[in-house]
């Protein structure tokens, strides 16, 4: 179905935070949001219908780290693939009820374990741990495999081997929060060709990160390395603040709503908010997308003025080494 909606050739929006909603609906500190898909599914499907009310286009399922790995922090590693399945249920029932197409995306989110060499955990036995995952999103109606939120170029395909070997559909992201690069190093220009040997992903991008002008900057450098790509912008609703006992993100639906604008004009093409993003920056988005008029493709000086200054900037140290070092290939 996200073929069909990208062939159409408008922007498509996508949901806001899970994670943070949760919270905001009583989850604890301590609790596993994965679990709530099957001991609060109505708290569930309430999310996700208030995200179809705002105007998402696509709505994230609860299963961001249902995998065997991360779920077995908490003893519940045998209940990877069934919790996947409930979390693609409750989104495929609202979904379904919509009137409208709206896309269910099986969130994949990282193990949390360090790939080899670095760590003990091999390519091909995260590729295992995925295919249980997204073999549980496919049985509860997931129409793609979104792969989100990755650091490791290692790991991220490993996820989209395991989509593929499933059979599925699948989009992947990364957040480039680390002086332009990911935890692990890789840069968004890296990443929009990370799959090139693979088949394709429907679409490529960055999501989470340290903000709303950073994660555009991102975009900038995906479209500009692969221009035939559709790119996913998905930015966190500014810096996370810790008020009067309650987590708050500083980015108002106003801010947002700027910046799908100009995300959309540096070549996304699909938009929407990750953690600190509530229904109301959603309902921001789908209105600058309703009012949208095209601009030119912006700098870093348009988006620093109308999104604020980059939290941490792309760093240049051995930018000149790589190019010396390309001039001589």
């Amino acid at each position: 179905m996200l073929s069909k909606l990208i062939a159409k050739g408008a922007p498509l929006l996508a949901d806001g935070a899970t994670g943070t909603n949760l919270i905001a609906a009583g989850l604890d500190s301590g609790e596993c949001a994965e679990l709530w898909s099957e001991t609060h599914p109505g708290h569930i499907r309430a999310l996700h219908q208030s995200f179809v009310d705002a105007g998402a286009d696509i709505i994230l399922s609860n299963s961001f780290g249902a995998n065997r790995r991360r779920l077995g922090l908490r003893g519940l590693g045998a209940r990877a693939k069934e919790l996947s399945r409930l979390a693609a249920q409750n989104a495929r029932v609202v979904a379904d009820r919509a009137g409208r197409r709206v896309v269910v995306a099986g969130s994949v989110g990282p193990t949390g374990e360090m790939l080899a060499p670095l760590g003990s955990l091999t390519e091909d036995e995260a590729m295992e741990i995925f295919v249980e995952q997204i073999e549980g999103l496919r049985d509860g109606g997931a129409d793609v495999v979104w792969i989100e939120t990755m650091s490791a170029l290692e790991e991220a395909r490993a996820a989209a081997r395991a989509a593929i070997a499933v059979g599925a559909p699948y989009t992947a992201s990364a957040s480039f929060d680390t002086a332009g690069r990911t935890m692990m190093g890789l840069a968004p220009a890296d990443f929009a060709r990370a799959f090139d040997d693979l088949a394709p992903p429907l679409a490529v991008g960055a999501n989470c990160g340290v903000g709303a002008a950073d994660l555009v900057v991102s975009v900038l450098a995906m479209t500009e390395a692969n221009p035939e790509a559709i790119v996913i912008a998905k930015a966190n609703a500014g810096l996370p603040q810790w008020r009067d006992g309650h987590l708050h993100y500083s980015g108002s639906p106003e801010l947002m709503e700027r910046y799908v604008a100009l995300a959309i004009d540096a070549g996304a093409r699909i938009v929407g908010g990750c953690c600190g993003n509530t229904p109301a920056h959603v309902a921001a988005m789908r209105r600058a997308l309703d009012r949208r008029q095209p601009g030119p493709r912006p700098d870093r000086a348009a988006i620093e003025a109308a999104l604020g200054k980059l939290v941490a900037p792309p760093s240049t140290k051995g930018a000149g080494r790589r190019r010396r070092s390309q001039e001589g290939a």
